[in-house]
């Protein structure tokens, strides 16, 4: 009986072995590439890469002070995103995440740890939140150029708009006086017509002579 107990004890650790030896295998790779950009005071995005050839059905993210005063877990499954927005942050605080996968069977292991500091309120870009290999950076001169670039693209735009404008406010002026030279010569000719008849009074005195009969004085 005991040799059976032995026997049954040693199958269960054999199988337990091997489902965990399964289950790590096909746990997906972790997260690379991992980067903090647009930061802000109160807030940061925080993006990275999967390896191809696995299924990602979520992730993990964890986020913590460096001077350990406060740690926070965010996890999300049914999603495709490689980003996710970090809100609710201290102004001028220095923090660390990773970043885990999570797949069919199970999380990753953890990414690099990344550090990054959160602006002042009011600046508008850091200044010396890392230095220039961490992985913090990467990505905000991307942003930089970017905004810069739809600037220029706004301003061309809006200079072009003006300029059709201009030009059609310019051409409809010229239309507009053509048309009133234009009604002003048709209506001269009537007026010219029309003006000796009544103020001479040509027509009256035709008609007066016409009706006065003739008198012949006859002297003896």
């Amino acid at each position: 009986m005991a040799r059976i107990l032995v026997l049954l004890n040693s199958v269960g650790l054999l199988l337990f072995g091997s489902e965990m030896f399964l289950v790590g295998a096909n746990r997906p790779p972790a997260p690379v590439n991992v980067s903090v950009m647009h930061l802000r005071a109160d807030s940061a995005t925080v993006s990275w890469e999967v390896p191809e050839g696995d299924i990602i059905i979520g992730f993990s993210i964890s986020q913590q002070r460096m001077d350990g005063k406060m740690q926070r877990f965010i996890r999300e499954v049914n999603t495709t995103s490689r980003s996710c927005v970090l809100w609710d942050l201290e102004e001028e605080t220095d923090y660390i995440i990773q970043v885990q996968s999570i797949g069919l069977y199970g999380e990753s292991q953890a990414s690099k740890r990344v550090h990054f500091r959160t602006l002042k309120k009011t600046d508008r870009f850091p200044s010396n939140s890392s230095n220039q290999d961490d992985p913090t950076v990467q990505g905000l001169d991307k942003a930089r150029h970017l905004q810069t670039g739809e600037m220029i693209i706004i301003v061309v735009v809006l200079l072009m708009w003006a300029a059709v404008i201009a030009l059609f406010c310019r051409q409809y002026d010229i239309i507009k006086d053509n048309d009133s030279s234009n009604s002003k010569e048709k209506v001269k000719p009537s007026s010219e017509r029309s003006t000796p008849e009544h103020h001479s009074g040509g027509l009256l005195r035709s008609k007066f002579h016409q009706s006065v009969p003739s008198i012949n004085i006859i002297e003896v």
